[in-house]
């Protein structure tokens, strides 16, 4: 039986057993979304891509998590361009991917550096402080700034929390936050669990330190989150939380999967035309899918 060819690739990492995992799937628009669909519940990852021809780009990518197909995702994109580079089936330094959130461009370092320029974010309604709180089993009081929904291609409620500690506690309620999901919505389509943020990273004071805790059947928190970490960049300088417009974002330390992120704004506070988020990639396993 004839197979499609995958890497399984960690990405906002150069290292084996960090970052987040994707398998990049190589289906050339064959796959239904069903079976997509059900290779992504079976590798037990947050989100799987798979890959096709493009008639408007360097080539298309298709996102999908275990339960449904989603327009974009950051983590994902770098490591489908990153497993697309070592295959040769993309060069450098400048290219372009169609997504179900229109075509990215890419930009790839000679040190190995993938930048995607997300789209000019979309600034949707403001969320309660303590409806979120129910949500991630906080308080209000843990809560700075107001909660926001925010779209860069993929629309998730910014969340600022005051500390690590309050990073560290935040637990998911599954009741509550299939409940928040049936009332915050952007353009009324269901928005992603809230993404948690503090400002000083796990590791660099001028860093920022994110958490995406998932419900299931996804797993129960995603290592690295590079489409939040847009919309998140968009929040922290239209709302003046950051003073520079480029800075170091980190996830997953605490789950012993550290991810890094390069992150720089496009324009002023009040007219941001987009969002450079930079990651490294590392493939740790390849193989052929059998559907």
């Amino acid at each position: 039986m004839s197979g499609f060819a995958f890497d399984w690739v960690d990405a906002f990492t150069n290292d084996a057993f960090g970052g987040n995992g994707c398998a990049v799937v190589y289906d050339d628009g064959n796959l239904p979304v069903e079976t997509c669909l059900k290779f992504t519940k079976e590798t037990g990852l947050v989100e799987c891509t798979f890959i096709g021809p493009s008639d408007v780009a360097d080539m298309k990518v298709r996102y999908f998590f275990p339960t449904h197909e989603i327009p974009f995702a950051g983590h994902p994109t770098i490591a489908s361009v990153h497993s697309a580079l070592s295959r040769g089936l993309i060069s450098g330094p400048n290219l372009t991917l169609e997504t179900g959130a229109g075509i990215i461009a890419v930009e790839v370092s000679d040190d190995g550096w993938i930048t995607m320029t997300q789209n000019a974010p979309i600034f949707g309604d403001e969320v309660p402080a303590e409806k979120v709180a129910r949500c991630v089993g906080l308080t209000k009081e843990d809560i700075v700034g107001q909660p926001q929904i925010v779209s860069t291609g993929l629309p998730f409620v910014i969340t600022v929390l005051r500390d690590h500690d309050a990073l560290r506690r935040a637990q998911i309620d599954v009741a509550e936050l299939r409940e928040f999901q049936k009332t915050v919505r952007l353009d009324g389509a269901p928005v992603m669990e809230p993404y948690l943020v503090a400002l000083g990273g796990a590791t660099d004071a001028g860093a920022t330190f994110g958490r995406l805790l998932l419900l299931p059947p996804s797993p129960a928190e995603d290592p690295f989150t590079g489409s939040a970490t847009g919309c998140a960049a968009a929040y922290l300088w239209r709302h003046g939380m950051i003073e520079a417009p480029n800075y170091i974002a980190q996830q997953g330390h605490d789950m012993g999967r550290p991810g890094n992120a390069r992150v720089e704004l496009l324009g002023p506070r009040d007219a941001i035309a987009g969002v450079k988020v930079s990651g490294q990639g590392r493939i740790v396993m390849s193989g052929e899918m059998r559907p």
